[in-house]
């Protein structure tokens, strides 16, 4: 397999500093620049539906979320790792496109939830469709069972940076 900027990098280090180990730099240099490709073209494919990444996710927590397609602020807040002023101020952005209603909590009208409207569906459904095929695309240059062990292999590489956060025991 011919070489690409990232050996170039991990070599430089070898010839640079020969004590250094430079190997997880292969590993997740790759990681962070497919991911950072993948999601600029997904980032254009949402921009044909008038939304960014941030609308697009808040739209499919909606959406995923099954019927009523209904959620408190907060619990999408929690559910995207964003602070209430993030979240707040995607769904005004949502709410103009009349992709998503906010309304009081029929069960506690100090709180409030939010929809997605028919609109909002279509959106997140045509959207989501057009941005896993950009994702299929890229990973169909791997057999079927490649792609599940890729998979289970990034799992167990996230459950470890999980577990290595600052803080946790």
């Amino acid at each position: 397999m011919a070489a690409d900027d990232v050996d170039v990098i991990v070599e430089q280090w070898r010839r640079e500093r020969a004590g250094m180990r430079p190997e997880p730099m292969a590993v997740f240099g790759r990681i962070y620049r497919l991911a950072r490709l993948v999601g600029d073209r997904q980032e254009r494919v949402y921009a044909g539906w008038g939304i960014g990444r941030g609308e697009f996710d808040v739209l499919a927590a909606l959406r995923r979320s099954g019927e009523p397609y209904t959620l408190a602020p907060k619990a999408l807040a929690a559910a995207l790792m964003l602070t209430s002023g993030g979240m707040t101020g995607r769904l005004d952005r949502l709410e103009r496109a009349g992709l998503v209603r906010r309304a009081p909590d029929p069960a506690d009208r100090r709180a409030l939830r939010v929809s997605l409207t028919d609109e909002g569906r279509r959106v997140v459904e045509e959207s989501a469709e057009a941005g896993l095929a950009v994702q299929r695309r890229i990973l169909d240059a791997l057999p079927p069972d490649d792609q599940e062990r890729l998979g289970d292999l990034l799992r167990t590489l996230l459950a470890a940076a999980e577990a290595d956060q600052p803080g946790r025991a």
